[in-house]
């Protein structure tokens, strides 16, 4: 186990702060940017605050509130912001990175082509994050669920040596490494695109949505074209957690085949019923959503393709409406989209 690698955390949130915070009470050097100087402050000097299913905990570290306040060039980077920051932190952090650093994809949605492009595919690390954490206020996060990371390397032709990145996330939770990453972030991003777009749209929880019989179908049509963008791109799609299989839900071949389909959906939105979208708490705080690294990667990646989306695309214009301040977030709105 190598504690001498340098390593950064960008993103101070919910999942970027807490997996730092367990980073560093393992011993390794760390320094988080925390995005704002009272934040980085309250890390240096009292600490970040960590409860949840993991302990409480008050943990200090390194922390500035700025890129360009950093030192030195770190080797492993771990990106943990909003999925559209991420492109131009990628490029703040070109000063501080070498040939042989490491930088790792933490957003929800698929940003690896983005940060390829900026750091190298050699360099572009993508991972899957399994677990559940909130924001209780600025320095003080809840670690919500138990979960998993997955990483894995996005450049067939180099194949990078993550061993390290996994000691040290292993230090926050189990940590697998996939020779297949594309295809276990395209795996999550079907179910965010669901979970999130929806919820985005009509306002409401997931257990309440998918008590309509609207919403249920359109959840079916997100996956159904998703998946055929998948065939289309030549990638098999491995089951969502491990549970959710795609290829089954969408076998609709029977009535009980329907049946069953529509009966998961049902048992998923009674487990999760208390979960709010998160483009839905976006826009409830004036800010944007990252719908185009959800559904809207799937309409790109279509368009690529020449396979016909309308359900992704549907939604994706719906919500560029509701954050232009063009719609408002309502029931109704799931009455609109034409499945």
């Amino acid at each position: 186990m190598n504690k001498n690698v340098r390593i950064l955390m960008v993103g101070a949130g919910a999942i970027g702060g807490s997996t730092a915070a367990f980073i560093a009470l393992a011993g390794y050097d760390i320094t988080i940017v925390a995005n704002r100087e009272e934040v980085a402050e309250q890390i240096r000097t009292k600490g970040l605050n960590i409860s949840g299913v993991l302990g409480t905990h008050e943990v200090i570290m390194k922390a500035v509130a700025k890129i360009p306040e950093l030192k030195g060039l770190f080797d492993i980077v771990f990106i943990a912001t909003k999925a559209y920051d991420m492109p131009k932190v990628a490029r703040k952090l070109l000063p501080f990175i070498h040939d042989k650093s490491l930088v790792v994809a933490m957003q929800n949605g698929i940003c690896t082509d983005d940060l390829a492009a900026i750091v190298g595919s050699n360099r572009t690390i993508g991972c899957v994050i399994g677990y559940g954490a909130s924001m209780i206020e600025r320095g003080s996060l809840l670690v919500t669920s138990y979960g998993e990371f997955i990483i894995g390397g996005i450049d067939k032709d180099h194949k990078p040596h993550l061993s390290t990145i996994q000691e040290i996330l292993n230090n926050v939770f189990p940590t697998q490494i996939s020779d297949h990453i594309f295809e276990e972030l395209y795996s999550k991003l079907i179910i965010n695109s669901c979970i999130t777009s929806l919820g985005a749209v009509c306002g409401l929880k997931l257990g309440k949505m998918l008590k309509i019989k609207k919403a249920r179908a359109i959840f079916m049509g997100i996956i159904k074209e998703a998946m055929n963008v998948a065939k289309g791109l030549k990638i098999n799609v491995p089951p969502y957690a491990g549970k959710l299989n795609y290829y089954k839900l969408i076998d609709d071949k029977t009535a009980w085949s329907r049946f069953k389909a529509n009966l998961i959906i049902t048992v998923v939105g009674h487990k999760y019923r208390h979960l709010k979208s998160s483009s839905l708490q976006s826009l409830e705080r004036g800010q944007l959503t990252e719908i185009d690294y959800f559904n809207g990667y799937i309409v790109r990646k279509a368009d690529e393709i020449g396979i016909d989306v309308p359900i992704n695309r549907q939604l994706v214009a719906m919500i560029k409406k509701i954050e232009a301040k063009q719609l408002p977030i309502q029931l109704s709105n799931l009455d609109d989209v034409q499945i």
